[in-house]
């Protein structure tokens, strides 16, 4: 009988930087929330965090279509009585790009306290500049 492998001690994560430049946003998600799960690893194990951390960078210039950027919104509510807001994928893009790659990836992780985890090691930014340079993230091929 096989035996399962679990990692013991703390495992280690390294740092990845990926481009969303022109790329396609559910593909992108699953690529990310994979090297947040760490299934690229040999060591991977459900329920454990031996994912990596993740900084994303271009998230503004992500490649949507037309039709995407009319169609698609944003729901929050209130817990009032009418307290629907709807934000169009198309402004969200404009003032806070970062919360759509957030949202994708979020929606691909396990919803417990495990993905809640996994989520804060996900950094993205607008521009082509991070404040994570100390870290040396690997840049990741398309």
């Amino acid at each position: 009988m096989d035996k399962t492998y679990v990692v013991k001690g703390i495992p280690e994560s390294n740092w990845l930087l990926v481009d969303a430049a022109d790329q396609n946003l559910g593909r992108l998600a699953t690529q990310i929330a994979a090297y947040l799960l760490g299934k690229h690893k040999p060591t991977f194990t459900p329920g454990v965090a031996v994912g990596d951390h993740v900084v994303v960078v271009n998230a503004a210039k992500l490649g949507l279509s037309e039709k995407r950027l009319d169609t698609k919104n944003y729901y929050k509510h209130s817990g009032y009585p009418g307290g629907l807001k709807t934000v169009g994928l198309r402004e969200q893009i404009a003032t806070h790009p970062d919360r759509v790659i957030r949202a994708a990836v979020w929606g691909m992780l396990p919803h417990n306290k495990l993905g809640r985890q996994l989520i804060k090691r996900l950094k993205v930014y607008g521009g082509a500049e991070h404040p994570h340079t100390a870290q040396t993230p690997e840049p990741v091929a398309k």
